[in-house]
């Protein structure tokens, strides 16, 4: 088996890839750092995102509870008018009447 002797150009070359991998990992650490600060931002946007449509939600839920209750009130007044114009019809019938009564007296 050959034996092979470091020269000083192979410890140098060696040394020079161990810093530029020391390097590199220290950028990765620093990536890694910042993607986490990254990641943190978007769980706290989506959290901001979730309440929000949940507020929402409840608003969406409140204005169907009025309308409902808006067209409720509605089909009563609708009801009520339909009765008011039924009396004031045989009201105006009962004049009608009166007044041909007047007449033919």
């Amino acid at each position: 088996m050959a034996v092979e002797r470091w020269t000083d150009e192979m410890l140098d070359e060696l040394t020079s890839n161990f810093r530029e991998v020391r390097e590199s990992i220290t950028e990765m650490r620093e990536s890694i750092t910042e993607m986490r600060g990254s990641i943190t931002e978007v769980r706290d946007s989506i959290d901001g995102l979730r309440v929000t449509a949940q507020a929402l939600l409840q608003v969406a839920a409140q204005t169907q509870s009025r309308m409902d209750r808006f067209d409720a009130d509605l089909e009563l007044m609708k009801q009520r008018q339909a009765e008011n114009d039924a009396r004031f019809n045989i009201l105006l019938e009962e004049v009608r009447y009166l007044i041909r009564g007047d007449r033919e007296s």
